[in-house]
């Protein structure tokens, strides 16, 4: 089964209810239509005042359907950097739309630090195993950014997992070759977006 699931504060990953791949078949859906329905959502969400949750269960078909449609997103595959064990390529980039799209290669075993992304996130997993691992907030007085472990999920090939602002995880490349993921995200908020250091109990900006 392609799972979609979503992660909040809390740290618990949700089985989301998901529409039919047939149902999002397209003919020539490209990005910038995928883009102007994702724009289109977003000013919808605002003016209605929706919270994330809502807003990303109307992202998670709407990426799922790009994948279905667009052959961009399965052809630009960056490769991962042998020191860094990751590469990122952009799909899009344009000032006065807070949106970026891109995807992400990452070597086997490579990890990603304990970290929350500051705005919404959709992680759509094209090839290889991601596993994520989630956090959630255990303030105490003297360790504000204390944080605890609520559970871990491996994320396979044609799964999508989404993120609120202030979800915590953590990741790691699975299996013998590269994990290959598209990435969606809203507008960073620089103030709300922390790494955190679970052994010192602390956070910082990240």
């Amino acid at each position: 089964m392609k799972a979609d699931w979503l992660v909040q504060e809390n740290g618990v990953c949700s089985l989301c209810e998901r529409v039919r791949e047939w149902d999002l078949i397209a003919a020539e859906y490209r990005i910038y239509r995928f883009l102007t329905e994702v724009e289109d959502a977003m000013r919808w969400a605002t003016d209605s005042n929706i919270d994330q949750v809502q807003l990303l269960s109307i992202l998670r078909p709407l990426t799922r359907k790009l994948i279905l449609n667009c052959y961009t997103v399965q052809t630009r595959l960056p490769e991962p950097n042998p020191k860094t064990g990751i590469a990122i390529a952009s799909l899009y980039d344009e000032l006065g739309l807070p949106v970026t799209v891109q995807t992400e290669s990452h070597l086997p075993k490579a990890t990603s630090p304990i970290h929350n992304h500051g705005t919404w996130g959709i992680i759509a997993v094209l090839s290889g195993q991601q596993k994520n691992t989630f956090w959630r907030r255990d303030p105490v007085p003297d360790f504000p950014d204390r944080i605890e472990y609520v559970g871990e999920k491996v994320i396979k090939p044609g799964e999508i997992i989404s993120f609120t602002t202030d979800a915590i995880h953590s990741i790691e490349a699975l299996g013998d070759e590269p994990t290959v993921t598209l990435n969606l995200y809203g507008e960073t908020e620089g103030y709300k977006r922390f790494m955190f250091d679970r052994d010192r109990a602390s956070a910082k900006h990240f």
